[in-house]
């Protein structure tokens, strides 16, 4: 009987220890992070598996995929919900939605390795448990650029050691395609963004740039383009209350150091996040967004642990203020679709300085025993901590009269495409019909000589406004203004702005003159068509006595004669998109 006793009491030990150590390999999920102490970042494959692996344990994850990438791939949303609803369109009625991007460039994996750590330890409530908001992340954003791992490309950072490539399968840089969208990521992107539609976004990256004692930077977008109380909260009570709760975990943060190649000694001014960026594409709608930027050259492990503690702070930030920030973004969005006026080009105000203490390294100029000339130090061994200037207003250098409805001609499928992606409702005409709109003429612009992310884009374009008859036909556009998406529209339909489709090629064609003259021929036409029109006539004798050169140039004279007769072709230099200024206009051809 002793024996049996004691045999049986050997079973249990084994079962119970068995069971014990089943339970703590089920609820621990260790990552490739920790089980390296620190020094790697998990594979493609390797985060996938960790979150199929979570949602099929814990009923508060769920794992979606989503659309395509250029590499192929889909994307994948991930999320955690303590009551395990996912549907976002009833989850947003009572709770504030985060969402987080991983990976947008791979070689920058912080993000991707935190935000593991982070779903599984609010799966297993080892944090506690936010009851106000639900989070969602795309553990990683570029796949093509993941699966392109390598241990060289980032030069400058101080590990993990291997990671991916910056470039995605196509080798775009997807932190810049968020407007022209010349990618499959970026449109499975747009689907995820408005089927979550988020209160709060974060875009996890590292910075390449100053020395200084920080491990953490913030760029959140910028407050004045954000605009009214919504800027204000970001501003005077969202950064405050994160920088506040990081200092209360040891982790110092201070804004993105906005220089390159010299010291932050002297001061900087904020990143302005344009459209085509992460946070500035959300915030057409918006959102809060941040882009986290740690630094470089520290080591991986407090990198990680910094954009973790940030996460954490705040989704701790958004459990109190949900109700605030929805409320906050209500009235945003009134304010947008109620608005005469449309704020853009937002610029740099040099003439308002803030100031903070700012915790750097001193930086020395010493001559480079490669070049023999003066190149750039810091000296860590020199900590220093001192008020520095920083500029962080910024005004609009442009206004409009917010118009009623764009109309499009149908041939313009790529625009289309665009904003159906971004779901902006527009509809068909039903007939051909000759309206009253304002169009634009292109004035004059200027094309970067380099290529840039696939594109030469233009800039300072300039326009003249004039009322005119267009014929549209069966099946042209019209897109209303008044609704969701009315700064998404605006940015991108307006020539001037600074990511408008035009600027980013989208209406190139129009810019070519297709038809011309043969000088010989087109003399003795270009004398009768002054000869009736005497007032052309003293435009011209004025253009050449006010330009010389042009006075001394036949064929730019002909040619000016040419472009204010009424053989110059219309579609040269003319927008193809139309606008409709008055309410009653608009609803009559939506009505029809």
């Amino acid at each position: 009987m002793k024996s049996l006793s004691h045999l049986l009491f050997i079973l249990s030990v084994l079962f119970f220890s068995c069971k014990d150590v089943i339970e703590t390999d089920k609820q621990t999920f260790p990552t490739v992070f920790e089980d390296s102490e620190g020094q790697q970042t998990a594979t493609y494959e390797e985060v996938i598996d960790f979150y199929l692996r979570l949602a099929k344990e814990f009923p508060s994850i769920n794992v979606q995929t989503i659309g395509s990438t250029d590499c192929g791939h889909p994307l994948h949303l991930v999320t955690y919900n303590p009551e395990a609803n996912f549907n976002f369109q009833k989850i947003r009625e009572e709770k504030g939605i985060l969402l987080i991007n991983n990976g947008i460039h791979p070689g920058e994996p912080d993000g991707i390795d935190a935000t593991m750590l982070l779903f599984r330890d609010l799966a297993q409530k080892q944090l506690t448990t936010p009851k106000n908001v639900v989070i969602a992340t795309i553990p990683v954003y570029n796949v093509g650029g993941m699966l392109n791992r390598n241990s060289t490309t980032r030069v400058n950072q101080n590990g993990p050691e291997s990671y991916g490539f910056r470039g995605n399968a196509l080798n775009y840089d997807l932190n810049r395609d968020f407007i022209k969208m010349d990618t499959k990521n970026t449109e499975t992107f747009s689907s995820i963004f408005h089927l979550v539609k988020p209160d709060v976004f974060i875009d996890n990256h590292v910075s390449n740039g100053a020395d200084y004692q920080y491990i953490l930077t913030h760029l959140f977008t910028q407050h004045n383009k954000l605009g009214g109380e919504l800027g204000e909260y970001l501003n005077e009570e969202l950064v405050p209350a994160l920088e506040k709760g990081l200092l209360d975990a040891n982790f110092e943060i201070t804004p993105y150091v906005n220089v390159f190649n010299r010291p932050p000694d002297n001061g900087f001014s904020q990143f302005m996040d344009h459209p085509r960026y992460s946070t500035g594409y959300t915030t057409l709608w918006n959102t809060l967004g941040i882009m986290v930027e740690t630094h470089m050259l520290k080591p991986y492990k407090p990198r990680v642990e910094g954009t973790y503690e940030l996460m954490k702070k705040m989704v701790e930030i958004i459990e109190v203020d949900h109700e605030k920030i929805k409320s906050l973004r209500s009235k945003a969005n009134e304010f947008a679709m109620n608005s005469e006026k449309f704020l853009f080009n937002w610029t740099l105000d040099t003439a308002k300085t803030n100031s903070f203490i700012f915790k750097g390294f001193k930086a020395d100029t010493i001559t480079s025993e490669i070049t023999g000339m003066p190149r750039l130090k810091y000296d860590k061994e020199q900590p220093f901590e001192k008020e520095i200037p920083y500029q962080n207003e910024y005004y609009p250098k442009d206004t409009i009269t917010i118009p009623e409805a764009y109309l499009i001609k149908r041939s313009w499928l790529k625009v289309m495409d665009r904003l159906s992606a971004n779901e902006i409702e527009f509809y068909e005409l039903e007939e051909d019909t000759l309206l009253t709109v304002e169009g634009y003429e292109i004035t004059s612009y200027e094309t970067f000589s380099r290529p840039y992310e696939g594109h030469y884009p233009h800039y300072d374009t300039k326009i003249s406004t004039a009322e005119m008859s267009v014929s549209f036909n069966k099946g042209d556009y019209i897109v209303p203004i008044r609704q969701p998406g009315i700064r998404y529209i605006l940015e991108t339909l307006e020539p001037e702005a600074v990511d408008s489709f035009f600027n980013w090629n989208f209406f190139d064609t129009v810019l070519q003159q297709k038809e011309g003259f043969s000088p010989y021929v087109f003399e003795d036409l270009a004398l009768t068509i002054l000869e009736e029109n005497p007032a052309l006539r003293d435009s011209l004798e004025s253009k050449k006595r006010m330009n010389e050169a042009f006075s001394q140039n036949w064929y730019a004279q002909l040619d000016w004669i040419f472009k204010n007769s009424q053989y110059h072709e219309p579609a040269h230099m003319q927008y193809p998109v139309y606008r409709i200024l008055k309410e009653s206009d608009a609803a009559s051809i939506l009505k029809n």
